[in-house]
């Protein structure tokens, strides 16, 4: 058997990139940043007021209070967008709109509610020195400054800064698309009738699910049984629209794994099917059909769960360029004894709770591979390493947080 390390850098070490290509602002959510984005302008590119109020010399006003007012007249507006008064002169003021830009001459704005609102004449009842409620040109991005850096998923607040330096379309790797599908002819469609020894098919919408989870776009094809022509024909139709295919089950010893035996023929060398020192999820198959990888998980439910955690998120995110990484991990205290097999890496689902600063977990009833329902009451799955037989309560653990 290999370790869980050895067959995730074996898969790492295989991996295409999604080829980049160039998208709309909001079509190029959630993919990442192919290019460095620089700012063609200062930002912001003018000096502008931060305030509704009154652009002024702040000399004007030094003196201002509230039993002596400073007294100026109003010789304008000036509104967002519409250069309206283009200089001012001591002794003058002007009508300003956040973000209009400042009037030359003035160095302050007084904000309306240091005044009476006049529109003919303002009395201002309080000083400002320079600069007062002035946003700078360039304070926030400086010309030629890069403002998103390649490698960056693109979320709502990076497509905000893009648009912001002016850019319409930007080169990303996009989110890759995703193919899963279920095999064995005891699975059926949910909604549907069973019949003795038959079951609705769950690892499906789970992985499917679980892509969309890790960044990607997942598509969930409809199970297929055991017979090998037709599994062989329905992974290769996926080949077109596939960045990767996941398929849950068939991959153990049993006389009817089909996804084992059809990917063990002389002509598809290149799927490697291995056992991996872990719990669950020692079954494990990985290759590369016609340059598309393909991940071939165990059909036990938790099995294919924590399989896609361990290895396929991973490789989802180098696939677009982004750090290889796992689901996010914490320090937590075991609050039970707790046993694992030697030599396995073992992924025990539990669920954690938060008490003056320090996490805790908790190991949930049933820890079954085929147990659903523990893995959907739990919001972790705690890490024990090879060397871990008998863990006391009160050690710490490492714990990676299941998505919410």
């Amino acid at each position: 058997m290999r370790t869980v390390d050895e067959h995730l850098a074996d898969i790492l070490a295989a991996l295409p990139l999604v080829p980049p290509l160039t998208l709309a602002l909001l079509e190029a959510r959630g993919a990442v940043l192919a290019e460095p984005v620089e700012a063609p302008v200062p930002l912001p590119p003018f000096d502008n007021s931060a305030m509704d109020g009154y652009a002024v010399v702040a000399a004007d006003v030094a003196a201002a209070s509230e039993s002596d007012p400073a007294v100026l007249p109003v010789i304008g507006d000036i509104a967002a967008g519409d250069p309206g008064v283009t200089a001012l002169r001591p002794g003058l003021t002007a009508r300003i709109m956040t973000g209009a830009p400042m009037p030359a001459g003035a160095d302050a704005v007084i904000p309306v509610e240091w005044t009476d609102a006049g529109t003919a004449t303002v009395r201002i009842t309080r000083p400002a020195p320079p600069g007062h409620y002035i946003r700078r040109a360039g304070e926030d991005v400086l010309a030629g400054q890069v403002v998103v850096p390649e490698g960056t998923r693109l979320a709502a607040a990076q497509l905000a800064m893009l648009a912001a330096v002016g850019r319409s379309h930007v080169l990303v790797r996009p989110r890759p698309r995703v193919v899963v599908l279920s095999t064995g002819t005891e699975l059926r469609e949910p909604g549907s009738r069973l019949a003795h020894g038959q079951i609705w098919d769950s690892n499906s919408f789970m992985l499917t699910a679980a892509a969309q989870e890790a960044g990607a776009v997942g598509y969930r094809q409809e199970t297929v049984g055991d017979d090998p022509e037709h599994v062989r024909d329905t992974i290769e139709d996926q080949l077109g629209r596939a960045d990767a295919i996941v398929t849950s089950g068939g991959v153990s010893m049993g006389a009817h794994d089909v996804v084992k035996l059809v990917f063990t023929g002389a002509a598809e060398r290149s799927v490697v099917f291995s056992k991996v020192r872990m719990r669950p999820g020692k079954p494990q198959g990985f290759g590369l059909l016609q340059g598309t990888p393909i991940f071939t998980l165990p059909g036990n439910p938790v099995s294919a769960y924590v399989s896609f955690q361990v290895f396929v998120r991973p490789a989802l995110r180098a696939m677009q360029g982004l750090p290889p990484e796992p689901l996010p991990t914490t320090g937590a205290v075991l609050t039970d004894d707790i046993k694992s097999p030697a030599g396995l890496r073992h992924y025990m689902r539990g669920r954690l709770s938060h008490h003056r600063g320090t996490y805790s977990v908790t190991p949930v009833e049933g820890q079954g591979s085929h147990q659903l329902q523990s893995l959907s009451s739990a919001d972790a799955l705690i890490v024990l390493p090879e060397d871990a037989e008998a863990v006391p309560a009160g050690s710490h653990v490492e714990v990676m947080r299941m998505p919410s």
